[in-house]
């Protein structure tokens, strides 16, 4: 956990007038005990969970309705994303598959994805629900069975509620004249030099890059006036969570050499038994920091900040985050969530699975997830991919 003293080093760095409110909220109120912090998540979340926030009537004529195959029958034990059991999806999806296959039942053990993999790899799961698989839990599965995993894009990522996988905003006070960067411009801000990237568990060192590529002073992104020589001051969510992920895979290109003045974040339990989220923290911070700059959810945007547009490389087109560009995954730093599952190369999918992901993957399936109303449906040409691998 972070300790004050880096609050309010940062407190220091930005001035009296600028103090992390973090720092404040860390006093005696506020407590980072590991276990009240989960207590207060678990309440945070569950009480989303049952609420619709998207009412979006979202086009999905273009995705393959659903035809059955042969009837299947046997248990689905399915391991991982709470995010399926606090909201309806992963009932809505079960309740719909059994209308077919009514001799297929579930077995869930939807507690979070962090046990996901874990539970395919020691096979008390046939079937896993999971955030992009860590590092770890692929080496160890290789490791066990000497292949990948098969891996499925079950959703799309939120648009802005949180857990739900939401997407990635770039955030700076809103006296800052830029409005959009591209991808390299980000790897120069927000990481560091690097010798390689990991693309799974296989080294790239073609993705390297050297110290002259940083970009650590506001000119370098080419605004002028009072801005030339000033330093970038950058905020995150610490490195511990999932959410880093992200910009490592698609903006460092599977490095994790971060820019080593980063300002990390984490959750904390208020005295109410609430949970203070990092994430408003920190964009707290950044209202108060003209030479900022963030990355947090849209959801935390203040009167102070705007969120930039991002371009995939330079010369755009610079994508704005807005919940259609989200859906239609034309802006870059979507959230995604996956189903994974063993298969030996060159063997067939066990059938009742191969036809479940098919029905979560179908028109009726992605219609769940609109009912649902929190994370997004898939487009065509992804649920098209997702199904080639099935075959």
């Amino acid at each position: 956990m972070n300790s004050p003293s880096r609050f309010f080093l940062a407190a220091a760095l930005l001035g009296a007038a600028a103090a992390p409110s973090f720092a404040q909220e860390s006093g005696s109120a506020a407590s980072h005990d590991a276990f009240a912090v989960q207590r207060a998540r678990t309440v945070h979340v569950t009480s989303r969970g049952k609420k619709v926030f998207y009412t979006h009537a979202w086009d999905l004529s273009g995705l393959p309705p659903y035809v059955p195959g042969p009837p299947v029958s046997g248990t689905i034990r399915t391991w991982g994303l709470n995010y399926l059991a606090d909201g309806n999806l992963g009932r809505y999806w079960e309740e719909g598959f059994r209308k077919y296959h009514p001799g297929v039942r579930f077995e869930d053990h939807l507690y979070t994805a962090l046990v996901s993999v874990a539970g395919m790899s020691t096979g008390v799961a046939n079937l896993a629900a999971s955030r992009k698989i860590t590092f770890d839990d692929l080496e160890g599965f290789e490791r066990i069975f000497n292949h990948d995993p098969v891996e499925i894009v079950m959703v799309t990522g939120s648009y802005d509620v949180p857990g739900w996988a939401n997407a990635l905003g770039i955030f700076v006070h809103k006296d800052n004249p830029l409005t959009g960067l591209t991808l390299p411009q980000l790897d120069g801000v927000f990481g560091a030099a690097r010798t390689g990237g990991y693309q799974g568990t296989t080294w790239h060192p073609e993705v390297a890059r050297g110290a002259k590529d940083n970009i650590r002073t506001w000119d370098q992104l080419g605004l002028t006036g009072e801005w030339v020589g000033k330093p970038i001051h950058v905020y995150g969510l610490n490195l511990r969570y999932h959410q880093q992920i992200q910009i490592e895979m698609r903006v460092f290109h599977g490095g994790d050499k971060w820019n080593e003045d980063l300002r990390e974040y984490a959750n904390y339990a208020k005295a109410d038994g609430s949970i203070g989220i990092a994430a408003n923290e920190l964009m707290k911070d950044l209202s108060r920091d003209r030479y900022g700059i963030a990355y947090s959810g849209v959801q935390n945007l203040t009167a102070q900040t705007k969120v930039l547009a991002l371009a995939p490389a330079p010369g755009g087109p610079y994508v704005p985050l807005t919940i259609e560009n989200v859906q239609n995954r034309t802006y870059p730093l979507i959230g995604e969530e996956y189903w994974y599952l063993n298969r030996e190369p060159g063997r067939p999918i066990d059938p009742k699975l191969r036809e479940y992901l098919r029905y979560t993957l179908s028109r009726e399936g992605q219609e769940a997830v609109v009912r649902d109303g929190k994370f997004l449906p898939l487009t065509p040409a992804v649920v098209a991919e997702q199904l080639r691998k099935l075959e």
